[in-house]
């Protein structure tokens, strides 16, 4: 089955983040097909690509700052879920009316993340803490409206925070790294959970898309590829 198949498929919006790519490989290790596009991809565009759910990145960016990357907020009003990481949760958080400031001290390395209220992204955690990996320069000082902490950390009051009737989620931490225990359920969980995704996407499956993709646009015609 290729990707544009079915409707199992998740974007995540790039703000620059080392990891960005990392998210992509830990969503599709949960059979779900997902791409990667700059913030300002249009939203016509995105309602084109009909997402199932979309993905803030983090990003080494300040929200508040002159000439920072945004989205369009209209994403909010997709009825899709959305999970904001680190830079993504700020922005989310910016744009729906929070405040978003300075931290006191930079927060780099692992942290224990202790779940306060049980939500859809923390389903089969269980009762005990993990270690999830931190990476900001900045926080979160007050929530938008509509917003509840979800979990916290011994630095971070909003390392989880969800909307209470909308599906907007976001995260202070990087689920997508190692150094994040259970941060594959997570992803999981928002995938699969919240998204609704069935998980039968395959790499061939994308593989097999693509060169018919490919075929339709250049026919008889020789291609040249150059990889980096």
């Amino acid at each position: 089955m290729t990707a544009s198949a079915h409707g199992d498929r998740i974007l995540i919006l790039d703000f620059g983040a080392q990891y960005s790519q990392l998210i992509a490989r830990r969503i599709r290790e949960q059979r779900v097909y997902c791409e990667i596009q700059p913030p300002n991809w249009p939203l016509e565009k995105i309602r084109a690509f009909a997402p199932r759910g979309i993905v803030l990145s983090g990003g080494p960016s300040s929200v508040y700052a002159e000439g920072a990357p945004s989205v369009d907020r209209g994403i909010y009003a997709l009825g899709v879920p959305v999970l904001g990481i680190c830079y993504g949760q700020q922005l989310m958080a910016y744009q729906l009316g929070g405040v978003v400031e300075k931290a006191d001290a930079r927060e780099y390395g692992r942290a224990a993340l202790h779940v306060e209220q049980p939500h859809p992204l923390f389903e089969g955690w269980g009762s005990a803490d993990h270690n999830v990996w931190m990476s900001h320069g900045d926080r979160v000082l007050r929530l938008p409206p509509g917003f509840e902490v979800i979990a916290t950390s011994e630095n971070s009051p909003f390392a989880a925070v969800a909307h209470k009737s909308d599906p907007i989620v976001g995260v202070q931490f990087h689920p997508e790294v190692v150094h994040t225990e259970a941060g594959g359920l997570i992803l999981r969980n928002f995938a699969r959970g919240m998204c609704g995704c069935t998980g039968v996407w395959t790499p061939a499956a994308f593989v097999e898309d693509a060169i018919a993709r490919v075929r339709e646009r250049v026919g008889d015609k020789r291609v040249i590829c150059g990889l980096s």
